[in-house]
């Protein structure tokens, strides 16, 4: 355990000082103020709410591929794995450690966006009123939502093949709904109502229930299970590759 803790306060230590990170995400800030600025003519009392929803759509692909690649891919590129695993760090206590920083990165992330979104919009002057903030964080919360469920399954391309490349790919093509869209096209033509268990549906869900509009405890045990299905396979992927040097 002790072992455990220690990797995760070198990891968040890590993350915390990795300069580019910072450096990307104020770029990507500073981009979107520059675009809602220059459309700021066109919008009116529900534009908080409609364009953070909109922005919201590219947060897994933008925001959540970046934190995927620092958190899984710089320990790939750099061979860092076979030294934990060599030391004694067990490999079901790595990859449950990653999946905890990335949950917890992706909290931070998507707590914050809205922040700065509605900070924008405030000082265009449309503030925002509890109502939009509501919405505005159901909406986060759908995506932020896809986003960890997109990094836990594409963990098991990054541990199964010890290839920092596949599991960015992998990443991406489920961050640009190409994997979802194509799965719900093939689940549609034999079994219409199982394309609402994908992760599009299940995250649809989620938001729709923390707006009041519908169940809650369902959607969330099933994007439960679906997680820690995606966790188990990729701890058994990991078990299985044998590490390279």
């Amino acid at each position: 355990m002790a072992g455990t803790v220690r990797y995760l306060r070198g990891e968040c230590y890590r993350l915390l000082r990795k300069k580019s990170l910072y450096a990307y995400y104020a770029a990507l800030a500073a981009c979107y103020a520059l675009v809602t600025y220059v459309r700021s003519g066109g919008f009116g009392p529900g534009s908080v709410v409609g364009e953070a929803i909109n922005m919201s759509n590219f947060l897994p692909v933008l925001a959540g591929g970046v934190m995927f690649a620092a958190i899984y891919a710089d320990d790939l590129g750099a061979r860092n794995l076979t030294v934990l695993v060599g030391f004694g760090l067990g490999r079901l206590r790595i990859a449950l450690s990653k999946l905890i920083i990335m949950a917890a990165s992706v909290a931070v992330m998507y707590a914050l966006v809205p922040v700065v979104h509605v900070a924008m919009f405030r000082l265009l002057g449309w503030p925002a009123s509890p109502g939009d903030w509501a919405m505005i964080y159901a909406a986060m919360a759908k995506h932020a939502a896809s986003t960890m469920a997109f990094a836990a399954l594409s963990a098991v391309l990054a541990f199964g093949t010890q290839r920092a490349t596949f599991a960015i790919v992998a990443y991406t093509l489920l961050a640009f709904g190409i994997v979802g869209g194509m799965a719900a096209a093939g689940l549609n033509a034999f079994a219409p109502g199982l394309s609402d268990h994908l992760m599009s549906g299940i995250s649809d869900r989620v938001m729709v229930g923390l707006l009041g509009d519908g169940p809650l405890a369902t959607p969330l045990a099933e994007y439960a299970a679906y997680v820690a299905a995606a966790f188990a396979a990729s701890v058994a992927a990991f078990h299985r590759k044998e590490m390279e040097p």
